[in-house]
């Protein structure tokens, strides 16, 4: 439960703020000039904070649209992401979002028209070329929409938006809205997946593999093209087996004829970003494993990556079509 929320005063009497607002009736409401200054704000500590978060409720003056990093995509000739909330509910402890910013406060963009207005001249730019915007690289795309209602306008304006294709990713079960209403094709909801003993010791607070496999199915009964991201791989010495009995247990409940994408990748951290994150968490295994640095990235390294890459693919081929894979680097 939200018990502070941060308002810009740019946007206090923005219609979705008063909206957001009335969802959090006890929480105290305090003013600032501009987010950045609660955001980025020294003296913060990003693991007491995530114990309870404030909400920060601001406005986006650029930068809506940006190109994806290389090698990041489901096969689009333009690859973009964007980024309506920063930070994310869950509390994953591979996330780069630790380790990037010093908040773990939610802030929530609330002027969502000018981002799509920037999408679609965006994908008109493209001349008809396939044009990909992704959603939930700075934060999870579904597990906040009871809050913000981002994604029922984000469908809203995809719908009307043929020459543009929106991937929301999540790990989060809040379908409800997905479910009123009647799928579009220009869009696919992508669940990420580790396995079950890697979930339990670094997935927190994100519902369970189970909980998410039935979300997906419902999904994909109702008509929603379904994608599959296995992002971050966590190399240990069961990796065979854990993902084949994630595997199993996924295409045992979805029909996997109609899954539109799968990806994988392995697990790195900028340098930096797993610095900070072994001074929040000195305890975490998973940084205890041996990790070597290359090209200032902190990874297993790359033949322990590659090994993990090769395994996870060539049990993906046992259940899935090999076209529709798409490794990540």
């Amino acid at each position: 439960m939200i018990q502070t929320i941060y308002i810009e005063e740019s946007v206090r009497d923005h219609p979705r703020t008063r909206e957001i607002c009335e969802r959090f009736p006890s929480a105290t409401q305090i003013d600032c000039e501009k987010y950045n200054s609660v955001f980025n704000s020294n003296s913060q500590n990003f693991r007491l904070q995530k114990q309870q978060p404030s909400l920060i409720l601001a406005h986006k003056h650029k930068g809506y649209v940006l190109p994806t990093p290389p090698d990041y995509g489901i096969g689009g000739s333009h690859n973009y992401y964007f980024s309506h909330m920063l930070n994310c509910v869950y509390d994953c402890r591979y996330c780069f979002l630790q380790g990037m910013y010093r908040s773990a406060n939610y802030v929530v963009f609330v002027n969502y028209e000018d981002y799509f207005d920037q999408i679609e001249s965006t994908a008109k730019a493209t001349n008809g070329d396939d044009a990909w915007f992704f959603s939930g690289y700075d934060c999870d795309s579904l597990a906040f929409e009871p809050v913000t209602g981002f994604m029922r306008y984000a469908l809203d304006r995809f719908s009307r938006m043929p020459g543009a294709n929106l991937e929301i990713r999540t790990k989060s079960t809040q379908i409800r809205e997905l479910l009123t209403q009647p799928p579009i094709e220009n869009c696919v909801i992508a669940f990420s997946f580790t396995p079950e003993n890697i979930s339990q010791s670094l997935e927190h607070r994100v519902p369970s593999i189970k909980k998410r496999v039935l979300a997906m199915k419902k999904l994909q009964n109702h008509g929603w093209k379904i994608g599959l991201r296995f992002d971050p791989i966590v190399h240990s010495k069961t990796l065979e087996a854990d993902y084949r009995g994630l595997f199993t247990t996924i295409f045992d409940s979805i029909d996997p004829n109609t899954v539109h994408s799968v990806s994988y990748g392995a697990f790195r951290l900028p340098k930096p970003f797993f610095k900070k994150m072994v001074t929040l968490y000195p305890e975490e295994k998973l940084f205890a494993l041996p990790l070597t640095e290359h090209d200032s990235q902190v990874s297993f390294g790359e033949a322990t990556e590659e090994q993990c890459r090769s395994t996870v693919h060539q049990e993906l081929i046992k259940f899935i079509d090999e076209c529709i894979i798409f490794p990540c680097s």
